[in-house]
């Protein structure tokens, strides 16, 4: 069966995909959000790529090198045995900020025998729109092309340039390097300058890790989604995306196919939830600072995201000429759902300013400023909480007054009320109680539908939906409340298939959904674990820790027939919750004289 196998680089500039046979199918540079140079993933026969080609003699094993964002594919045939190691450079440089430049580098690491390859290097610049000509120079081979308005490409390496354009055979009898640069390099490039960076870039990984919080249970699997939440960060602002792909189709042959390079303020500040709680604090202070300079007037609408280098007109456009992953048209770059109205944002927004404010030491002027955001928000929400939206799901045509909107509405007043009390700005309190008081009692009212049993996606409706799963969590809810308890296991019966979740299974703008969405899922296993029922949990928990690819990540949705991984990839709202759930399941941390002991072993 098909699947992503691809394993992620990157280094908080931008990102690539590995396919599991080493080549290289997606990559922007110089940054997350730019057009691509390889997106073999969405068109393979135009998207362009950088493929490490070998005979059928070569089994070929990937994996990363232990808890760090660097990826090894191994090649052997026989005594011929040679490594690719790919990594995007990161590392403190001496007291000067990070060294992140936009570069892949490909370490060739030669083990045994006499290993050979050829190469396919194919970048196609801009979304493969134009022409590109490859020229060998000295000191590099350029990628230029004459149409569009992408500057060059440099492709330093070691290698005999005309091998690699003319793509024969080369004999590996020792180590050798390939750096492919957005930036013309000014210093000389060799293999110890490589292998230099590759040792910095190993060792600032090796540190990160370690600085996190350490459990007893799926210690590993919640390392490995850490790493990609980190992986998704944007060093520059400290937006946080939601993957690193745009157009991976929800399911295959649909058009549910979308732009996830952007920052969701839901799901960037759930990750920022879940970092803190793993004591990564400077990706959170970057996070909370993108929110201070985004949101600078008291009366400015707040979007429901944003690009990461705080564009606030994310303009959707299709891609005609290329075809799609396995043919799924359309192609889009940019994304039109940022002018829809989703209430929920302001209560996941303000329970992230109350995290911040009451856990964590920040600066007087940082916290005046998330002061003003959270009386703006209370403004918002007084004003617009009663209106019908768009909703969690992002449904383009209908507005309703959905459940889940409402609570996070709740939450938001809720949070207020607990920052305005821990500030000691208590006049706030009683007039925002009664508010809080007026939204809660009437979700208990409209949201509950008797004749199933159950809280519904919307007033009024028949209709499941995964997110009212939520409603415990958030604190609007007790888990012991019948009525949660009620809706659990309804929502496990009409929404659970062979332990996979869907979102909800009413017609939307497409039609049906025909796909599991991952993160609804880890919802569902946290939902039956505060309801008691724990080892139903983990059985669920364990089977779907199964379907993640051969490195551990997960994309944002799953087949439910062939479980393959479909939608935008890696997902940061799939890796967060698996933290979460695996954090609520092995419940405990290592104690700091294991944390010692697994350090040395």
């Amino acid at each position: 069966m098909e699947n992503l196998n691809y394993a992620i680089i990157g280094n908080c500039k931008s990102a690539a995909l590995i396919s599991d046979k080493g080549s290289i199918d997606w990559c922007c540079l110089p940054d997350f959000n730019s057009s691509s140079v390889f997106a073999k993933i969405l068109d393979e026969n135009r998207g362009g790529s950088f493929e490490v080609l070998v005979d059928d003699s070569y089994t070929i094993e990937q994996s990363y090198l232990r808890t760090t964002n660097i990826v090894v594919t191994r090649f052997t045939s026989g005594k011929d045995c040679f490594e690719v190691v790919d990594f995007m450079p990161r590392y403190l440089n001496n007291g000067d900020g990070y060294y992140n430049p936009a570069e892949i580098i490909r370490y060739f690491k030669h083990k045994s025998g006499r290993p050979e390859f050829s190469l396919k290097y194919d970048p196609q610049v801009e979304y493969a729109r134009f022409n590109v000509e490859l020229v060998a120079e000295e000191e590099y081979i350029k990628c230029f092309t004459t149409e569009g308005d992408y500057d060059s490409l440099y492709l330093y390496t070691d290698f005999d340039h005309q091998k690699i354009l003319k793509q024969e055979m080369i004999v590996l009898k020792e180590d050798a390097f390939v750096l492919l640069s957005y930036d013309q390099k000014l210093l000389e490039q060799t293999l110890n300058k490589q292998y230099l960076k590759l040792q910095k870039t190993k060792v600032y990984w090796l540190d990160w890790t370690n600085k996190l919080t350490s459990y007893q249970k799926y210690n590993n699997e919640i390392v490995r989604s850490a790493l990609v939440l980190k992986l998704l960060s944007y060093d520059k602002t400290g937006a946080v995306l939601a993957a690193a792909t745009t157009s991976l189709p929800e399911t295959i042959g649909e058009e549910r196919n979308w732009d996830y390079r952007f920052c969701w303020i839901r799901d960037a500040s759930m990750v920022i939830k879940v970092m803190s709680s793993l004591g990564h604090l400077n990706t959170v202070k970057r996070f909370m600072r993108f929110i201070i300079d985004i949101i600078p007037d008291k009366d400015e609408k707040i979007q429901i995201m944003y690009g990461i280098n705080r564009e606030k007109r994310l303009k959707e456009e299709t891609l005609d000429h290329l075809s799609g992953y396995k043919n799924s048209s359309p192609v889009r770059i940019g994304n039109a759902a940022y002018l829809q109205k989703q209430n929920d944002i302001y209560g996941i927004l303000v329970d992230v300013i109350y995290q911040q404010l009451t856990e964590f030491k920040i600066s007087l002027e940082e916290s005046e400023a998330l002061w003003t955001i959270v009386r703006s928000i209370v403004r918002i929400v007084k004003n617009t909480w009663h209106l019908p939206d768009k909703g969690i799901w992002e449904i383009r045509t209908d507005e309703k007054h959905f459940t889940f909107s409402k609570v996070l509405c709740w939450v938001a007043i809720d949070r207020a009320i607990k920052i305005a009390r821990f500030i000691h700005k208590n006049k706030y309190v009683e007039e925002w109680q009664e508010l809080a008081d007026t939204i809660k009692n009437e979700i208990l009212d409209k949201a509950w539908n008797p004749e199933i049993g159950a809280f519904t996606q919307a007033y009024g409706s028949v209709d499941m939906d995964a997110a009212t799963l939520l409603m415990e969590p958030y604190g609007f809810i007790s888990a012991k409340d019948p009525r949660y308890v009620q809706t659990v296991k309804i929502t496990e019966k009409e929404l659970c298939v062979d332990g996979l979740m869907y979102r909800y299974k009413n017609q939307d703008d497409f039609g049906l959904p025909s796909s599991s969405f991952t993160i609804c899922t880890f919802w569902l296993i946290n939902a039956l674990d505060s309801i008691g029922e724990r080892k139903h949990a983990k059985q669920i928990f364990e089977q779907l820790l199964s379907y993640s690819n051969h490195v551990g990540l997960f994309s944002e949705d799953i087949d439910f027939k062939t479980k393959r991984l479909l939608g935008n990839f890696p997902q940061a709202y799939s890796h967060l919750a698996l933290i979460e759930t695996a954090i609520n399941l092995g419940k405990g941390k290592i104690a700091e004289d294991d944390q010692i002991l697994e350090a040395i072993h």
